[in-house]
């Protein structure tokens, strides 16, 4: 039987390396983002007899993954093994191997069998074991820049977080983050309760209960209706709006009505607030610009005054496209590119202000900690890039040509002022405050971002 062997040096003990992995949000955080794999149902934490259930694929090619733990050495070892899934066999056994000077190796030893014998090991094996490399090669960079990003506030110690928008792209990335190093997180949501901690609020109607509030140490306020969700009417435009800014001054006026408000509020803002500025450089410094984008931004960030008039350090924090493989605007962009009919938008010179899914998180996590941090904050790569080498780098990364232009005015006439703002426009924005602060990227050029999101190492 085929085995299948990683090894990591970690830059914390083994027991701090088994205690991340058995946290909540450590699962989540191990699952690669190029496959579309959710946690379905998960039991227990740690423990001989725990059960996870894993769902994969879309559509009717949809199928489960049920493992279930045994052989658990506490701050040593655990092991799962495949109950129902793809494989005729896998055993994954996860070591944690005490190293000099405080620090451990990853272990991850995987024994599989594939199903169909001795046609699937010629037809699917040398695929599957390529597909493992893939996979624990982002686990364990992952791990251990997560373990990194912990260990710089470690002596700051366990926080209760509010965190709204907690379902989305960025905002279920973060709360899994938070977790696994260790904090609490209530989430603030609209729909059905699902979790511990799991709150309802619905800033249309102006509910909020201001005890949920009072017992967190910090809030992330993440929530706003998806800018480029349908193509944009005056409904539309007002809708986009108000979420953010209704839900904002609700937040922040009870924020500040509280007896015991919490010390940091973090809240979303975009690069958007800048405009159309082609060619210059632009940092927290620059003035706002001109357009729909930038006038939701200024409202956005003038929202959150209540909660400054009360005391409250606040920091809005602009973000940049996000590059994740799992949503937003890559997500959408892969399927023409992976066919090899991407390419630039418009006249290509626009600029791109961006930034990886784990440096998102990443600076909202800074945020919340750093007490020098407050007011504007650009959640941007260092390295901004044009519309066209984006485009380029991408097709690069995926192995496939991007030079099929998508002209300007095709842009304007299928989305209108959206497709406008959104993929017409741009601003070369810089993260002068984040790294002034000692904010470390993890992925400051674009190709090794893209790369570590799609596995293409």
């Amino acid at each position: 039987m085929p085995i299948f062997v990683e090894r990591s040096s970690m830059g914390v003990s083994a027991e701090a390396l088994f205690a991340w992995h058995e946290r909540p949000g450590a699962l989540e955080r191990l699952l690669p983002p190029w496959q579309n794999v959710r946690v379905l149902e998960r039991t227990g934490r740690m423990r001989d007899g725990d059960r996870v259930v894993l769902g994969f694929g879309r559509g009717p090619a949809k199928f489960r993954w049920v493992a279930v733990q045994s052989e658990t050495v506490p701050g040593r070892q655990f092991r799962d093994a495949q109950q129902r899934g793809p494989f005729r066999r896998w055993v994954h056994t996860h070591r944690f191997v005490p190293a000099d000077g405080g620090s451990s190796l990853l272990e991850d030893e995987v024994d599989y069998r594939l199903p169909l014998g001795f046609a699937g090991r010629v037809l699917a094996g040398r695929v599957a074991r390529r597909e493992l490399a893939r996979v624990f090669r982002f686990r364990h960079e992952r791990t251990r820049a997560d373990l990194e990003r912990h260990a710089a506030f470690t002596e700051c110690g366990p926080r209760r977080i509010s965190v709204t928008g907690a379902t989305g792209l960025i905002g279920s990335a973060l709360v899994a983050f938070l977790r696994a190093g260790g904090h609490e997180v209530d989430r603030l949501v609209r729909g059905e309760l699902r979790e511990p901690g799991d709150a309802r609020w619905d800033p249309a109607r102006g509910e909020l209960d201001p005890e949920l509030l009072e017992r967190c140490d910090a809030v992330v306020h993440l929530a706003g209706a998806s800018i480029a969700g349908r193509r944009w009417n005056a409904a539309r435009r007002e809708e986009l709006l108000q979420s953010r800014v209704r839900g904002t001054r609700l937040l922040c006026e009870a924020l500040g009505r509280l007896a015991r408000p919490p010390s940091v509020l973090v809240c979303a803002s975009a690069v958007g607030i800048y405009g159309d500025r082609e060619d210059e450089v632009l940092d927290e410094k620059s003035a706002s610009g001109e357009g729909f984008l930038a006038e939701v931004c200024r409202a956005w960030e003038s929202a959150c005054e209540p909660a400054r008039a009360a005391g409250i350090r606040v920091v809005n924090l602009r973000s940049g496209l996000v590059v994740a493989a799992s949503g937003g605007a890559l997500a959408r962009m892969l399927p023409l590119f992976r066919l090899g009919l991407g390419g630039p938008q418009g006249s290509g010179r626009q600029y791109v202000s961006w930034i990886a899914l784990d440096d998102a998180i990443g600076a909202i996590h800074h945020a919340v900690f750093c007490e020098d941090l407050s007011g504007p904050v650009n959640a941007t790569a260092p390295f901004p890039v044009r519309n066209a080498a984006f485009a380029r780098t991408l097709g690069k990364v995926l192995g496939r040509p991007a030079a099929l232009p998508l002209p300007g005015f095709a842009v304007r006439a299928a989305l209108g002022q959206m497709g406008q703002e959104l993929l017409l426009t741009g601003a070369r924005v810089l993260p002068t405050r984040l790294e002034a602060s000692g904010f470390g990227f993890r992925t400051a050029s674009l190709e090794s971002a893209l790369r570590f999101e799609l596995g293409r190492a």
